[in-house]
């Protein structure tokens, strides 16, 4: 007689995005189509480099102007590793950018600056995790598409800190802070802002890809109701990233403090923009299920160079947005039929 099927236990095995053929079969094409797709990166930004060298010598190559090339993708680069989290698990988060320009005017009242360095950084960080946490309640135990709950709290946000500003430029006094972004506060010669955004890198490397936490990001991205039934708590997990998400916000808000000496309303605009397409090129597919953020890494990297090149060959803002939505659809039509080819 048949057995009956076994309830989920709590210990099943963490489902993944696609049912592994014995031995792994799928596994190694999967991870080289990722060796691949990061040399792909690499050689764009090899590329982009001598274009760079070439157009603008002396300007694009002065040590001063690399240093500010990799100061700006870190800011950036913080908030596209929340974004890589919360795209894997199938998600998305429309509202980063505001995000920052909230925490970074919220920090730099003047009320906050009174408690110095340590007040400034933890109201960043604390805006950042409560506008996560708000983020995170709507969509898991609301019940709202991540789409309309993010562009909610963008626009929320953006309001918000415009009122706290008046429209206003508020200026950082407490040197502590601005001390951070001086030549003096270099290590060998490399930004502090650069090395919190390599930490940050690492511990969500090292997250995604090495903890459990990580292994059911890609379970729930994946799919949802196999990780449920696997005894995940799938409402939790998505609560979990987009907290993720608005913590990265608020120290990508502190790191712009630093760069800028300001807290303004339009702080961190088009962020969102940004921080998807770099995940995107990078290989974390938008459909969730795979992330890489190493990947988003060197898209972060590719998108601060055409910035930086497009601005040292005075091109409108406009072609520069251009040439990212370009790059984006190109990105997108490379994983359709990178997918498409990994089916047949």
């Amino acid at each position: 007689m048949t057995q009956p099927a076994s309830p989920a236990r709590q210990d099943a095995p963490i489902p993944t995005a696609k049912s592994a053929p014995a031995g792994g079969g799928w596994r190694r094409p999967l991870g080289l189509r990722a060796d691949v797709r990061n040399l792909s990166l690499l050689g764009v930004l090899a590329v982009l480099i001598a274009v760079g060298g070439i157009t603008k010598p002396d300007e694009f190559l002065a040590i001063s102007n690399l240093q500010l090339v990799l100061t700006q993708a870190s800011i950036i680069g913080v908030v596209t590793v929340g974004m890589t989290f919360v795209i894997t698990s199938a998600g998305i988060d429309l509202s980063v950018g505001a995000i920052v320009a909230l925490a970074s005017v919220w920090a730099t009242t003047v009320a906050t600056q009174e408690y110095g360095f340590a007040g400034i950084l933890f109201t960043a960080v604390i805006v950042g995790l409560g506008c996560g946490l708000v983020n995170g309640l709507l969509i898991a135990y609301g019940g709202m598409v991540p789409f309309i709950a993010t562009l909610a709290m963008l626009a929320s946000a953006r309001g918000l800190a415009l009122q706290i500003t008046d429209g206003k430029t508020q200026m950082v006094t407490v040197n502590s802070v601005l001390d951070l972004g001086i030549n003096d506060a270099y290590i060998l010669g490399i930004p502090p802002l650069v090395l919190v955004f390599a930490a940050v890198t690492v511990i969500g490397w090292l997250l995604l890809n090495r903890t459990t936490f990580g292994r059911r990001t890609v379970a729930v991205g994946g799919n949802a109701e196999a990780a449920r039934l696997a005894g995940i708590d799938v409402r939790r997990q998505r609560l979990y990233l987009y907290l993720l998400s608005g913590l990265c916000c608020g120290i990508a808000a502190f790191m712009l403090i630093v760069l800028a000496g300001s807290g303004q309303n339009t702080n961190g605009n088009l962020y969102e923009l940004d921080a998807i397409a770099a995940a995107i090129i990078g290989g974390t597919l938008l459909s969730g299920g795979r992330g890489t953020i190493v990947g988003s890494v060197l898209g972060v990297l590719v998108f601060t160079t055409i910035t930086n090149i497009f601005a040292l060959n005075n091109l409108e803002s406009a072609v520069q947005q251009i040439a990212k939505g370009a790059i984006i659809v190109a990105a997108v039509l490379v994983q359709h039929r990178t997918l498409r080819g990994g089916e047949a």
